[in-house]
Formats: structure tokens, sequence, C-alpha cells
């Protein structure tokens, strides 16, 4: 589906208040998988380390759902109907160095009502479990109050025209960050970060913040993809 015609459908779609211009269709079914608690790893061992800045991170959904195949993890974001643009990956802690803070202290699984409310921003009842687990945790936050952050800053996002975009010939990583900055007054191309896959096609945007939840120049060493190289963007079926 053109996301052109997913645009024009938006306006006429009624959304939990959680869901920002992004859903352009979110329609949340009636039965939901219980979340899997999730918790510290060899690999990913608990870490807390003070807070010196915070990332948001958005997803391109039409990319995501081009490579989950049927997946049933996917199902509500790349199936059923439901259709979005940039999704809520996450809000995620920073540290003042190299080091960031994850799994700060155990997250029992989240209520129902917090899953429910959040799902048109983060449509993945298991991800929303993992992003409190390894980042809300360290922010000395409730369930709600994380989310209800997240999603008000997310909210806030605009997006360039994302389909004029995926259909220029030539574009580069910095273009995109250009176009995108110019749709947020305040935010420079500096201010955030790109990631794609190997192929170049758009996996990620993540927007650094300072302490207080305004845009800040992203450290040197979070590094996105580099501002030369060509960028594409998969639109979706």
């Amino acid at each position: 589906m053109k996301l052109a015609v997913l645009a024009a459908a938006a306006a006429a779609l009624v959304v939990p208040a959680a869901a920002s211009a992004q859903a352009y269709r979110c329609a949340i079914p009636g039965d939901l998988p219980d979340p899997r608690v999730e918790g510290p790893t060899a690999r990913e061992p608990r870490r807390v380390v003070p807070i010196g800045s915070y990332t948001l991170a958005l997803s391109w959904s039409p990319q995501f759902c081009k490579g989950a195949g049927d997946r049933a993890s996917a199902r509500l974001q790349c199936g059923g109907g439901n259709g979005f643009g940039f999704t809520l990956h996450g809000l995620w802690p920073d540290g003042r160095g190299r080091e960031w803070p994850q799994y700060c202290r155990a997250a029992p699984a989240l209520p129902a009502a917090v899953i429910r409310r959040n799902l048109c921003a983060t449509p993945s009842v298991q991800l929303l479990q993992h992003e409190y687990a390894k980042h809300g945790t360290c922010m000395g936050i409730a369930p709600a109050a994380y989310f209800d952050r997240s999603t008000r800053l997310y909210g806030r996002v605009r997006y360039p025209d994302m389909d004029a975009l995926s259909r220029r010939r030539g574009l580069t990583t910095s273009q995109f960050e250009q176009a995108f900055a110019r749709a947020n007054p305040g935010l420079t191309p500096a201010m955030l970060r790109v990631t794609a896959d190997r192929q170049g096609w758009l996996d990620e945007v993540w927007l650094c913040m300072d302490t207080r939840f305004r845009y800040t120049t992203c450290p040197t060493h979070q590094r996105g993809r580099a501002a030369g190289q060509p960028l594409r963007i998969w639109r979706g079926r």
C-alpha cells in the first residue's frame, strides 16, 4: 500500500490516544499475548551508570515488515489491515560516555492496560516489555510514566514527505537528514542519526536529546549511516 493512500486515510480513522499521525490504521485485537518477562543476560548485563542524555529511536515500519515475513510476533504491525509509517522503538537513556544504563532493576510483566494504551505507537507486546525492562527501569519511573513520556516525545515529531523521498533518485543520507530536520523546528541534521541495512534501506532514525528532553547534538561516538552514502526507502506493498 502506498504511503500517499495511507496518509489520506488517516484523517478518517480513530485510533487510541497514544497513536500519532504515523499510525495510518491501528486496530488492536481483543486478545493479546502475555509479555515474556525479560532481564539481564551474560550478553546484555545489568549496568547502572549515570544518565547523560537520551535517544528517541523511531523505526520505519514498511522496512521492518518487508523482512518480518509471517512471524507471529509481527502480525499486529504488519498484518490484519494495519498500516504504520514510523513507529516508536523506544526512549533510551544514554550514559555520559560510551556506556549506557540498562536493566537497572527487575521489571515484572507490564499491565494489560499499559500495553493496550501504547500499542498504536509501539505495535509489539514484547517490544513494549523489552523497552521498559531494558531502558525504562533506569529512569526510576513506573511503566505508565515511562510510556507516557516516550509517546509524548514521539507524538511531537513531524515527518518529511516520505513518499517523495522514496522516489528521489540519488537520495543520500545527508539529504534525508536535512529533510527530516526541516520538518521539525529546532532540529538540525547533527541532532539525528540514520541507520540502514547492508543494502542501504532505511531502518531507523535516532533523535538525540539532553536530560531535559530537548534536541541536542548527537555524541560523536553515536554513529549512524555516513552522510554521503546512498539511502533507499521501502514504501511497502
